[in-house]
């Protein structure tokens, strides 16, 4: 019956669903790769009754694991009592007061005000949109340009897309915003002033040389770099362009829409360089999942100059503060804080990164092992002396995902540039020693299986 039924469930999802980062195609002629039926902690089972790991948290959020009963619970209780109200016309409700108190008790420095979405690309719109509307309220209405970095991710809704500096995201649809510009990421010695590194005008202080500091209202990074390729920066980077920001007067924005609560090993992912941006973006682990809710968090100047508006705030979603996501969020950070999944994914991620190493010295194409806390990848390299990168054909990346797959273990790869074979590995926070042993023993007999079938 459960066959019949998953058969029933395919043929109806090829006809009436249009999947996102999917091949429509594949999609409309093969049907959907798995459907997911239940989830259990660190796993997640088809409805033929396979299970996996959950090897990146399905999108970096479920840092709590699957199967949660206590936030299943509180989502019950909320829904019973209040499981909807708007926050326009200045209406409130005690989740969302409550989670904001919370989130602003975590964030560091004066980041102290809240402003709800319903996911990651809500939340970078709405740092777009406040950064811009801050400068008006200032008087620099020309500051409206907003400076990204290439690899960088910020969503898929039109400015957060062209944000992202990843090309096929970039281009899509005739996507554009003028306002929006992509700089070379990473590059240290540019930002505090070298002139003469050959990229210096493709950076972020070359940028902003370019376009004119009065025109550009705020810089965009994530700490670390998600669905880019999980790209960790420089030690002194974050530093670095924070100081750039402030002596050019130009707003910060964090994306911490995957870094935060708690995945890179500490609250949030400015936590390793001890910067404070003056916008933050969180979503996705804030909840671990289990409702759609994001954020934008704020410094106090920022704050209290949009609150010397005495219009209406022309800007708002229908399910801002919605009492259901904030109560979900509100028990979700309580899990975090009380099973201390923080430390816990801290310690976690140094065992992962130890695979990696034993992983390197096993195979001369497994390079750059990286990351922090339960945020890590590698590069999968045919000739690193030579630099000679696999061949699309060879498809290294998602060669591996596929053999971990049929292993068991759900992880991710990125090809999106010529040469690029990056795999992601980014499991829930509660994912204890014998599980990320087992993740690093799955990748073995894969990287091993193809190893051979390309005589390397």
């Amino acid at each position: 019956m459960k066959n019949q039924t998953l058969y029933t469930l395919a043929e109806l999802d090829k006809q009436h669903i249009l999947h996102p980062s999917t091949s429509p195609a594949f999609n409309r002629n093969n049907g959907p790769t798995i459907v997911f039926e239940r989830g259990e902690g660190l796993h997640i089972f088809d409805m033929d009754n396979n299970k996996y790991i959950d090897g990146v948290s399905m999108l970096w959020n479920v840092n709590v694991g699957h199967g949660n009963k206590e936030l299943a619970q509180v989502s019950f209780d909320q829904m019973q009592k209040l499981a909807y109200s708007s926050m326009f016309y200045g209406y409130s409700n005690e989740p969302a007061v409550k989670l904001a108190e919370k989130i602003t008790s975590m964030t560091p420095g004066d980041l102290d005000s809240v402003f709800y979405t319903s996911g990651g690309s809500e939340s970078n719109d709405t740092a777009f949109k406040l950064a811009r509307f801050y400068w008006e309220r200032k008087g620099l209405a020309n500051k409206k340009k907003i400076i990204s970095l290439k690899r960088g991710y910020h969503g898929v809704t039109v400015a957060a897309q062209r944000a992202t500096g990843i090309e096929v995201y970039r281009a899509f649809s005739g996507s554009g915003d003028p306002d929006i510009i992509n700089a070379e990421p990473h590059l240290t010695s540019c930002e505090l002033g070298d002139i003469n590194h050959p990229s210096y005008q493709n950076s972020i202080r070359g940028t902003i040389e370019r376009e004119g500091a009065n025109h550009v209202a705020a810089v965009i990074i994530e700490p670390i770099q998600g669905a880019g390729g999980v790209h960790v920066p420089p030690e002194d980077y974050l530093q670095a362009v924070r100081k750039l920001c402030d002596e050019q007067n130009i707003l910060l924005i964090a994306d911490e829409v995957i870094c935060g609560f708690g995945r890179t090993g500490r609250s949030f992912g400015v936590n390793h360089w001890d910067i404070v941006p003056d916008l933050m973006s969180v979503a996705k682990g804030i909840t671990s999942g289990y409702a759609q809710l994001g954020a934008v968090v704020m410094r106090t100047p920022i704050m209290d100059a949009i609150c010397e508006v005495p219009d209406m705030l022309a800007h708002g979603f229908t399910y801002s503060g919605h009492p259901t996501a904030c109560a979900v969020g509100l028990k979700n950070l309580e899990i975090i804080e009380r099973e201390n999944l923080i430390d816990q994914a801290d310690q976690m991620g140094k065992l992962l990164l130890k695979g990696f190493d034993y992983l390197s010295d096993k195979y001369h194409f497994f390079q750059n092992g990286r990351g922090r806390g339960l945020l890590t990848g590698f590069d999968l390299i045919k000739d690193p002396e030579q630099n000679i990168t696999f061949t699309p054909e060879e498809a290294a990346a998602m060669s591996i995902v596929e053999e971990c797959k049929k292993r068991g273990l759900l992880i991710r790869g990125f090809d999106f540039e010529p040469g690029m074979n990056i795999v992601a590995i980014a499991p829930p926070l509660i994912s204890q020693q014998e599980d990320i042993e087992t993740i690093i023993s799955i990748v073995d007999e894969s990287l091993s299986t193809y190893s051979k079938r390309l005589g390397l």
